[in-house]
């Protein structure tokens, strides 16, 4: 697991300078700016006063005296988008070689690459579909599809690329390009993290690839969905047997939560049974618990990676509460779809 963090055009391997077990006082400054900012995420208490506005209106002039958002921002989506925006800023200002976050950025790339697939199929540009923060440009991946020509993509994506763009424009399934290219990210992501030699990025990726293979099987047994396409939609990870999985979900939605009930997400089966939203609050609450402990360590880069996961909980907890606010739904339901805080 201590490999190289490779960039956007390199393999996963080697030895990666950013690993846990490198210390260098070259973070150190990088640590204590990110910990000055730890104090400015939202809290409990900040939390409470946006629950007490009566609308979104007073949410949004809330999170605006709070420093939210960038000039001329108006809608809810433009102040969240800003803060996203203001995060990468900050550690591309703090780390000179941002791959080391690339983990958490190339399921945006392969959102791009099957927005492009899409628009290219459809004879269309539709404004707004593509992602900005990415380890490659999308006017990159836009010119690579139109051009049929994937040499100008990583090496690690070109096959994915060829078959869902082969796929889409021969058959017009866009689920199955869909099913191709998500299951490429995941393999991207999970090697991608596993080769950071950074435990934090490594639990991670582990948690965001076992939590869609297990949403996957739960969906495939809601469609009817065949062996054929769990071995087409799932991806290998150390904490699932795949092989279990399949059978489990080809014989039932008990089987899957009974199996799972044997592995290290059996806390997470009852939510799982209670909905979909339900289990993905229960693994944002575990990546919480796994991003506390970095705030006791400043010999490394994790504590940025746990600044960035936290602000991303940040971002998505207060765009359920607004979404909640806008469309009139109780405080108990919302307050039942919160994350945990880092802080």
């Amino acid at each position: 697991m201590k490999n190289k963090l490779h960039n956007s055009n390199s393999s996963d391997s080697g030895i990666n300078p950013y690993s846990d077990v490198t210390v260098n006082n070259q973070f150190v400054n990088a640590v204590a700016r990110i910990r000055f900012k730890e104090l400015e995420l939202l809290g409990k208490t900040d939390i409470e006063s946006l629950m007490s506005c009566e609308n979104e209106k007073e949410c949004l002039q809330y999170l605006t005296d709070k420093g939210w958002g960038k000039e001329g921002d108006q809608t809810s989506e433009q102040i969240l988008a800003s803060e996203r925006e203001k995060t990468w800023e900050l550690l591309k200002e703090l780390v000179k070689d941002i791959s080391f976050f690339h983990t958490f950025l190339l399921g945006n790339d392969y959102h791009n690459l099957k927005a492009a697939i899409k628009q290219v199929y459809k004879g269309n540009d539709t404004p707004n579909v593509y992602i900005p923060n990415c380890t490659i440009d999308p006017d990159i991946i836009i010119q690579a599809v139109k051009e049929h020509d994937f040499s100008l993509l990583p090496e690690v994506m070109r096959e994915a690329a060829e078959e869902a763009y082969q796929i889409q424009l021969r058959t017009g399934d866009s689920q199955l390009c869909d099913i191709v290219l998500d299951k490429a990210a995941l393999d991207r992501i999970y090697s991608h993290g596993k080769a950071s030699g950074n435990e934090l990025i490594s639990q991670y990726a582990e948690l965001k690839v076992a939590a869609a293979n297990i949403n996957i099987a739960i969906r495939s047994v809601k469609t009817g969905k065949d062996e054929e396409f769990l071995r087409r939609a799932l991806s290998e990870c150390e904490s699932l047997n795949i092989e279990t999985l399949i059978q489990s979900a080809l014989d039932g939605m008990d089987e899957i939560f009974n199996y799972l009930s044997t592995t290290v997400y059996s806390d997470g089966v009852p939510a799982l049974k209670e909905s979909a939203q339900a289990f993905e609050r229960w693994c944002d609450n575990k990546i919480i618990e796994y991003i506390r402990p970095q705030k006791y360590n400043p010999f490394s880069l994790s504590p940025l990676a746990a600044y960035l996961l936290a602000r991303e909980n940040e971002i998505k907890t207060v765009r359920i509460l607004l979404s909640g606010k806008r469309n009139d739904i109780s405080d108990d339901i919302i307050r039942e779809r919160l994350r945990e805080m880092y802080v």
